[in-house]
């Protein structure tokens, strides 16, 4: 039986089946061509981009670390290039295998595994880590021969700081090291991210740290073609690096050295400055410590030697160490006593040889008085019963007030990171240092001692020697600064430190002479007469003592009884010639007992250098170390006859481009 179609439905159908298919291409194509629209037109400038990134490679150029020298050109802080053995951990194998592997083709010692732990332990898998440096030609044809053997693990030349003079100004200069992870997040945050690309070391203390972006220099970039599996195939273009600028420093490197060696094994600071610019001569902190020890990242036991000594080598004592000034504190009280009328020059008072404030005696130094005395010998003769009286008479208020204006108790903003304020007291002060009421409550018995330096008095050594430079600059302070000038490495332009005037006393003239003629005075017949005995110039100083712990009040201090970090401090304040000074300075020699034996002998040398350009005997030299000469012995040294003095020779700078 024939079945009928209906073929008119069949063919509408068939037509709605051909529309619907051809509706569906039609939007199929139109899809496409929007999105090679999308793609072509709207996107190519971004997809172009990311196709070029996808064949080439930027890679970053890390500048050359500028140098820095002293006032006279000596290099102190260079580089040098070397082959590096590093590890990729993410690439490498067990670590532990790897290093026993490589150590039977390279030379890696015990200390060399512990850096490595420890850079692991601060770093990130993928980054690529040190195992060895300075690696000897041999050594890298050795690993060159057996590569295969070690993926993860290649050679590389890096460039490494290096401090020729090792702990020399070690605290001036600093020292660089790894980027940790709060530095690198700094960065980030910075508007230097893109010129820190690739950079792995940083300046960490000193100069190296203060003036990091004048010495890091400008990253360059090479763009290279790379192959799929990522590498090299050719250099398509580069920009190279410009290297960091030079940084000169005030100090005079020998005046520096001279010190430190003065200083011998003995603990302290010494800030010696030019009062009429602020430059700073010498900056010394002893003991010091090599810097170069760092910049490959420090091993354990150097470190434990270091931070667990109990002389603080890392501590930098003339910016961060503060001490009780001692008498040397007293010619600026006698000139806070003068501008406030609480004394005059002729006014006297009469020493027994204590000084009695309730039922507590406050013994002088010289046991049965000075007898009467005027204010230039209290100054002379270092007479604590008239700064004892002095200081109850003023209070501690005044006396905060008046001293502050020296600088005390105020960072004074030299140009490196890490001062320190110290302690100038003041019933604010001791309200705000303390927590509770019956601490906070200021005593009138404590006034007595801030007379004599004393009490809560606390300053580091760079404050009393920018105090000691507004008296030798009469009355004008200057900012201390240890940069004298950047110099562009490119244009060989440089640029001079500002000299800024910080403040100028309000203090008469006439008033300012008394200080100065009294502290004359104490280098020709008072407490630093023998240690000036036969200088050809004039000095004036103060020489000064400051307790490390307290003498009961009917009890003698005896430093024989007491162990060596219990006895007093040795201070000295001086500036030379005292008719127009060129250099003024501070220093403070730990547990070494009186100032006028310990200290004011190494001023006496500094000064013979600076101004005579003398240098001590080799035997002078040994006897100032074991602190037996005040008046120098033997016959001064010409500075160009002194073996073993940094070369100025050495000053002369790298042609632009070389791996200074």
């Amino acid at each position: 039986m024939t079945e009928l179609r209906n073929v008119e439905a069949d063919l509408w159908r068939f037509r709605t089946r051909v529309v619907a298919a051809g509706v569906v291409v039609l939007i199929c194509f139109s899809l496409l061509v929007a999105r090679l629209i999308y793609l072509q037109v709207v996107r190519h400038e971004d997809l172009a981009e990311q196709a070029e990134n996808n064949r080439t490679a930027v890679v970053p150029i890390v500048p050359n670390r500028g140098l820095i020298v002293d006032r006279n050109g000596v290099v102190l802080a260079t580089n040098y290039s070397a082959y590096t053995l590093e590890i990729t951990p993410s690439k490498a194998g067990p670590l532990d295998e790897v290093i026993d592997g490589l150590a039977t083709v390279v030379d890696i010692q015990a200390r060399d595994r512990r850096r490595f732990k420890k850079l692991v332990e601060e770093s990130k898998s993928f980054e690529s880590l040190p195992i060895r440096t300075r690696l000897s030609d041999e050594e890298v044809a050795r690993f060159a021969a057996q590569r295969f053997r070690f993926p993860g693990v290649e050679i590389k030349a890096r460039l490494f700081r290096n401090y020729p003079y090792g702990p020399l100004a070690s605290h001036v200069i600093g020292y660089i090291g790894r980027v940790n992870q709060k530095e690198k997040e700094d960065i980030q945050d910075s508007d230097d991210e893109a010129n820190y690309r690739g950079t792995e070391y940083i300046g960490k203390l000193g100069v190296e740290q203060s003036f990091e972006r004048q010495l890091h220099g400008i990253t360059g970039v090479e763009q290279m073609e790379t192959s799929a599996g990522g590498r090299a195939v050719r250099r398509l273009a580069s920009h190279p690096a410009t290297p960091g600028n030079t940084v000169m420093l005030s100090i005079d490197i020998k005046l520096q050295k001279l010190v430190e060696d003065l200083f011998g094994d003995r603990r302290g600071a010494l800030v010696a400055l030019d009062p009429k610019t602020g430059e700073v001569l010498a900056f010394v902190s002893k003991p010091t410590f090599d810097p170069n020890l760092f910049v490959d990242g420090i091993d354990q036991e150097n470190w434990a030697a270091l931070n667990e000594s109990p002389d603080k080598p890392l501590l930098n004592r003339a910016l961060r160490g503060t001490y009780p000034p001692g008498s040397t504190y007293k010619p600026f009280m006698a000139l806070a006593a003068l501008e406030t009328g609480k004394r005059t020059p002729q006014q006297t008072i009469f020493d027994p040889g204590y000084f009695m404030f309730g039922n507590h005696r406050f013994r002088d130094d010289k046991e049965g008085g000075h007898g009467t005395v005027d204010m230039y010998k209290s100054i002379v003769q270092s007479c604590d019963t008239y700064y004892y009286m002095l200081a109850n008479d003023m209070g501690v208020d005044l006396i905060h007030d008046e001293m502050q204006k020296f600088g005390f108790g105020a960072l004074t903003g030299i140009d490196i990171f890490g001062e320190v304020r110290g302690i100038l007291p003041s019933t604010e002060w001791k309200r705000n240092a303390y927590k509770r009421p019956e601490q906070k409550r200021w005593y009138s018995g404590e006034t007595i001692s801030l007379g004599i330096g004393q009490g809560y008095n606390n300053f580091t050594m760079l404050q009393l020697a920018t105090a000691t430079g507004v008296l030798a600059n009469n009355g004008v302070k200057m900012k201390p600064h240890l940069v004298r000038q950047v110099t562009d490495v490119v244009t060989r332009q440089s640029q001079d430190t500002l000299q800024e005037i910080k403040a100028e006393l309000t203090a008469k003239p006439a008033n300012i002479a008394v200080i100065r003629n009294a502290l004359v005075g104490v280098n020709t017949e008072g407490t630093g007469a023998t240690a000036f005995r036969g200088a050809g110039y004039v000095a004036a100083g103060k020489t000064g003592t400051a307790q490390v712990v307290t003498v009961k009040q009917n009890e003698k201090y005896d430093a024989a009884k007491l162990s060596e970090r219990y006895r007093d401090h040795a201070l000295y304040m001086a500036f030379a010639p005292a008719q127009d000074p060129q250099i003024a300075l501070a220093m403070v020699v730990e547990n070494a007992g009186w100032g006028g034996a310990a200290a004011a002998p190494i001023a006496r040398r500094v000064f013979d250098y600076w101004l005579m350009q003398q240098y001590p005997s080799e035997q002078d030299l040994a006897a100032v170390q074991a602190g037996q000469a005040q008046t120098p012995v033997g016959t001064p040294r010409k500075v160009s006859e002194v073996p073993g003095l940094p070369d100025l020779s050495q000053g002369q700078l790298p042609a632009r481009g070389a791996n200074h």
